[in-house]
């Protein structure tokens, strides 16, 4: 599985159509976007399709996200496009919004969990922009990890996490948002929001007015409308205890527990008192106070924990305030129960 380097600025041609060629002929190509890196595979060739879902061991009932190179691109794979498209779409891309709208019977069930609605997004990543513009084909990509793992935000992440499972690895240095991309579907007469991510809900909704939240957790094996609505979610290997700004005693406390076990405590904070109150020994690495800072810090902290081999990480909740929400359902859907 080759991985190349390739410079954001200038991306190479002839690797990018190497990888165009492969993604045509129905292998993986694991590629940067601004979010995560994705695993991406040709969007309408069902058995590429399946190569996906198997080197993740993904759910059939968790869709993915198809990504196209620009807005006019889009009727490859919707049957309409929603006026709320239009404006979102207008607004925000290339950038990490997704929207969920009417498929085309042509597209595989596969990409959609059976349902009629597909996830589309165009990614403002140069390196992804160039390969979907010479791939000229719509790419289902969902993160390139195995299912409910962290998502990685550096090649090496991808490397590790597949191995010969990919045909290449497109390495385009770290990536800028950190988390997914925000997910709204936009089928019917008012926004849904699916899932928080790199843009905050308080900003789409100065475009298409106020969101709508599902009404419910959908059931165990349920066919999700959108990836990333699964309860356990971009988890680390270690043991994630999530504990309130104020209760440093009970994080504290845990760490010397884990420590008196043998195992290897660490620690993420981001606010002035969790710095005064957690011990300085062992792993301990302080996030910025910054949504987008932090948020583009997270994966690669706690991929690094894992890395430095720690068995249990004390994550000081993210405060619970606007454009914190994409990180906060992360740090939720990533805590050990």
């Amino acid at each position: 599985m080759p991985t190349h380097r390739v410079s954001p600025e200038h991306p190479d041609p002839g690797i990018i159509q190497e990888a165009a060629a492969l993604l045509r002929r129905g292998h993986l190509v694991a590629f940067p976007t601004e979010t995560v890196y994705g695993l991406g595979a040709h969007a309408m060739d069902p058995q590429a399709v399946a190569r996906i879902y198997a080197a993740k061991g993904r759910p059939a009932w968790n869709p993915l996200i198809v990504h196209v190179a620009t807005a006019d691109d889009v009727h490859a794979v919707a049957a309409s496009w929603p006026e709320m498209a239009r404006q979102l779409a207008e607004a925000f891309w290339p950038g990490p919004l997704t929207l969920v709208v009417p498929k085309r019977p042509d597209v595989p069930d596969s990409v959609t969990a059976g349902l009629p609605t597909v996830a589309l997004r165009v990614p403002a990543h140069p390196v992804a922009q160039a390969l979907l513009v010479a791939a000229a084909i719509p790419v289902a990509a969902p993160s390139a990890n195995p299912s409910m793992a962290l998502s990685p935000t550096r090649a090496s992440h991808v490397a590790r996490a597949f191995g010969d499972q990919v045909a290449m690895i497109l390495d385009g240095g770290p990536t800028m948002v950190g988390i997914e991309s925000t997910v709204v579907d936009v089928t019917g007469e008012r926004p849904r929001l699916l899932r928080p991510g790199g843009i905050a809900p308080h900003v789409i909704e100065q475009v298409v007015g106020r969101l709508a939240v599902p009404d419910a957790a959908p059931t165990a094996d349920a066919a999700r409308s959108s990836p990333g609505m699964m309860e356990r979610h971009y988890a680390p290997r270690a043991r994630l205890l999530v504990f309130q700004a104020g209760s440093e005693s009970a994080a504290r406390q845990a760490m010397d527990d884990e420590r008196h076990r043998g195992g290897v405590p660490g620690a993420v904070i981001w606010s002035d008192a969790s710095a005064a109150g957690i011990p300085a020994s062992g792993i301990v690495v302080r996030l910025p106070r910054g949504a987008a800072e932090y948020a583009r810090r997270l994966y690669e902290t706690l991929h690094g924990m894992d890395d430095q081999g720690c068995t249990l990480i004390a994550l000081e909740a993210p405060p619970d305030e606007p454009g914190w929400e994409g990180v906060s359902d992360r740090v939720r859907r990533a805590a050990t129960p």
